[in-house]
């Protein structure tokens, strides 16, 4: 049953159902018997050992890849590129395993929100049990201080306040009622007759029979959907995608080469030979160093991260960040303070209004826990809090949901006081010498105050001339003393952060438990919307069908009266299309948090939002989301250089070798002198992940598309291919050797130069200037290809020959030609670029 429906049913109708009832509550046999069939009040999420976390590592196409390139170098008995091959592999898999590991750990914080103990109506007789012992039927008794163990109808209550941020966001007291209500409400918030599992008791007492228990509870549904969500990076997405890619092209091109090979060789052909060509062809294609570039990549971005107070929790974060197309944020804590503030008081004594409002509170309590007792008491001065101390509360009716109001009794010095403090216009019904024209005067004011978001409590009171118990003291002829609004602020990071998000092209959504009037009055002050009331309640939410939820995400960016299943929803929804990044910190954003592209929550988080969370604010600014956004299109611009670099080169390359072997009887470069290439291009290569990115590359959200990579990739790589095969068309007459030496230059020269061609959309002099380390490591590799030719090593090992002089400044000129040809048609491609790509879509 939907727990809504209890809080229409009268309570004996409860007690039959659950078969209990409110004098003697469950036998001890009965309890044990439901216990059994019900299992104990504690969330317990089945988790994954560490053995299946560490082989889900392995589920990828390019690990794949990289087991296929280990093996076949191993074969070949190169064993420099192997441990190379096998370092990639254990920092790729290391890395996931220790995030993915982690993050199952969050279950187990689950059990923090549950009551070590509870006092529970036994066969007759009050009794204190742990909390994991209780079961639907069960009749609990709460107080001030305690945290509700399980969800639960109240059947008696005293003033009754209950914190329920964690759970609904909204930052204000709920005050809960113990008789059943009209119709059955469509949010947490109008369940004023139910408390909810890991919600905190602000004050007063309360009877109540517990309703549900364990993963059966509103926290627990909570919690499963935290827990049972599995995120896939849209970084991880991309990489496979790119990974299978390779793996098909790789594997179709060989079958056709050694299909030509044996039908044009026939008998003459070396089998062996090819075989091992072949390999070493696949090996020089795959792009081994593509875990360290992002690794390199990502930790750097963490560590810039780290130096703003941000902690990374998931590497992969870091891309994705630059990927947001949407931010959605809660609002309590995180665009707010959570914290109220006094701003506006109608009174001709504001001072007297403040100070009556205090004697109203629980002024004798020494910790204040209620959000309004708070703001007042800040508002006085050092001598008005020294006072207050000296005030005795001879009477107190606490806040009834039913009158809406409160009311003391309080000695002050010699004079004795009733003061009443609550709704407005309740407060207002027991002013009977407030003329009609100051009512309207009030009304305004009062309205005026809720359209901007305030909530107001008016204050009012009597004079008595003396106090008995015996006494009835009246409500009536009451005096105004005044009306005061408060507020919860919005952070001074807030504003900036909503600006800069609109410059980086980046939508920011509102979800939240609070009111439709303050969620949207905080949307209007950041300039998020143009109207405050421009906002989609969960009432309307839950009311719509599919396409017009879509519509509600289109058109509108303020959600309010959200619950934690509608918040999962939308988020969900949204990521569907779009890549989502969600800011939040109760265990009510928890859910949300699991199945967003990309989760951060404020330092103060709640444990469970922590740990479902990827990136950790240490300070509570989300500006340095913002900074996050631009680290993380940072990272992605250096990825994406190395993907492009690496087809572009390696693919040509591997198109003219396997082609030209067709047409000549010997290879054109041995399989050795092929691995030498691929290990000489490589170091450059992955110090791409240092390199600095265009400012161009960093204002829009970013995202792993390999058809938009492959369009310059494939234009590009035919150059590189028509550039192969300048190479072998001027030496093949000459002999392997030469040929071989000669080829294995130009394709080491050409892949360096590219690095710096691709870096950049724009041609290279106005390009941000390459890191140091992309210069340093560019120079050894050039230097290297150009000596190890005329080495002893190089003759006997890689069976080269020392190229002469002519041939050194003719393979220069063609390396410059193809550098000047790739800047032109990056230029133009990038031009007409939205062009290209509607030609090759149709």
């Amino acid at each position: 049953m939907n727990i809504f429906e209890y809080t229409t049913k009268d309570i004996e109708s409860i007690y039959k159902e659950l078969g209990s009832n409110s004098s003697n509550g469950l036998s001890l046999n009965e309890a044990k018997k439901r216990l059994l069939i019900y299992g104990a009040n504690s969330i317990k999420i089945s988790q994954l050992n560490a053995w299946k976390i560490f082989i889900r590592q392995f589920q990828s196409a390019f690990i794949y890849l990289l087991l296929i390139a280990a093996l076949i170098t191993l074969v070949l008995g190169e064993m420099t590129d192997t441990i190379m091959i096998i370092s990639f592999l254990c920092i790729n898999t290391g890395l996931g395993f220790f995030q993915e590991y982690s993050s199952e750990k969050t279950a187990q914080l689950l059990q923090n929100f549950a009551l070590p103990r509870a006092k529970v109506l036994r066969q007759g007789d009050i009794v204190q049990i742990t909390a994991d012992q209780l079961v639907p039927g069960d009749i609990i008794i709460l107080n001030t201080g305690d945290k509700v163990p399980a969800d639960i109808r109240i059947i008696e209550q005293n003033g009754l306040i209950i914190d329920e941020t964690v759970l609904t966001g909204e930052s204000i007291g709920v005050n809960k009622i113990d008789t059943n209500i009209k119709s059955i409400p469509n949010s947490y918030n109008e369940a004023i007759n139910l408390a909810f599992s890991g919600t905190d008791i602000l004050k007063g007492n309360a009877k109540a029979i517990v309703l549900s228990t364990g993963k059966q509870t509103v926290f627990g549904n909570i919690a499963v959907l935290a827990t049972e969500s599995k995120k896939v990076s849209d970084f991880a997405k991309g990489i496979n995608q790119f990974s299978r890619f390779i793996l098909l092209l790789v594997a179709i091109t060989l079958v056709i080469v050694t299909a030509a090979q044996i039908f044009m060789h026939g008998e003459n052909l070396d089998i062996l030979q090819h075989i091992i060509f072949a390999v070493a062809l696949t090996v020089g294609v795959i792009p081994e160093g593509l875990p360290l570039v992002t690794t390199f990549s990502l930790s750097r971005g963490a560590r810039r991260l780290a130096k703003k107070h941000v902690i990374v929790k998931r590497l992969s974060s870091i891309e994705d960040l630059g990927s947001i197309e949407i931010l959605c944020s809660d609002k309590t804590g995180t665009l707010t303070e959570n914290k109220l503030k006094v701003v506006n008081i109608y009174s001709e004594n504001n001072s007297e209004t403040i100070w009556l409002a205090n004697l109203a509170s629980a002024f004798e309590l020494k910790e204040r826990i209620e959000p309004f007792d708070i703001s007042f008491y800040h508002s006085l001065n050092g001598e008005q809090k020294k006072h207050l101390k000296e005030v005795v509360k001879l009477h107190e009716e606490p806040f009834d949901p039913h009158t809406k109001h409160n009311s003391v009794i309080v000695k002050d010095g010699k004079e004795i006081y009733m003061i009443i403090r609550g709704a407005p216009e309740i407060i207002l019904s027991h002013c009977k010498s407030l003329f009609q024209q100051d009512r309207d005067v009030i009304t305004d004011w009062i309205a005026s105050q809720g359209e901007q978001g305030h909530r107001s409590l008016a204050i009012a009171y009597k004079k008595i001339s003396h106090y008995s118990e015996d006494t009835v003291y009246t409500q009536e002829n009451m005096l105004l003393s005044g009306i005061i609004s408060c507020v919860d602020p919005i952070k001074k990071s807030t504003l900036a952060a909503v600006e800069k998000a609109k410059k980086l092209g980046v939508k920011l959504i509102i979800i939240t438990g609070d009111s439709p009037e303050v969620a949207g009055a905080v949307a209007h002050q950041i300039h998020l919307i143009d109207d405050s009331k421009k906002v989609i309640t969960g009432s309307q939410w839950q009311r719509a069908h599919l396409a017009r939820k879509n519509r509600y995400l289109d058109t509108y960016s303020v959600f309010s009266r959200i619950s934690p299943e509608q918040k999962f929803e939308i988020i969900s929804l949204l990521r569907e299309r779009y890549m989502v990044g969600f800011l939040g910190e109760g265990i009510n954003d928890a859910p949300a948090l699991k199945v967003a592209g990309v989760s951060l929550v404020v330092n103060s988080a709640a444990d469970i939002a922590r740990e479902a969370s990827d990136i950790i604010l240490l300070k509570s600014n989300i500006g340095v989301i913002i900074d996050g956004i631009e680290e993380g299109r940072q990272v992605f611009a250096n990825t994406t250089k190395y993907i492009k670099s690496t087809l572009i080169s390696n693919f040509g390359n591997f198109f003219a070798l396997a082609t030209s072997s067709l047409l000549i009887k010997f290879l054109p470069m041995l399989p050795v002198q092929i691995l030498l290439v691929n290990l000489l291009s490589d170091a450059p290569m992955v110090s791409i992940s240092t390199d600095t990115a265009d400012a161009s590359e960093l204002h829009n959200p970013q995202k792993y598309e390999v058809k938009d990579i492959l369009i310059l990739a494939i234009i590009l790589g035919l150059v590189s291919t028509v550039f192969d095969f300048i190479f072998f068309g001027l030496f093949y007459r000459m002999g392997p050797s030469i040929l071989q030496t000669n080829w294995f230059i130009g394709s080491i020269l050409t892949e360096l130069v590219l690095i710096f061609s691709i870096r950049s959309k724009s041609l290279f002099f106005k390009s941000t200037s390459p890191s140091k380390p992309l210069l340093l490591l560019t120079g050894i590799a050039a230097l290297s290809t150009l000596i190890i030719p005329f080495t002893t090593f190089g003759h006997q090992v890689f069976q080269f020959v020392s190229p002469s002089k002519n041939h050194l400044i003719l393979i220069g000129v063609i390396v410059l030609i193809y550098f000047i040809l790739t800047e032109i048609i990056k230029v133009l491609y990038y031009k007409y670029e939205k062009l290209f790509k509607t030609f090759l879509n149709t």
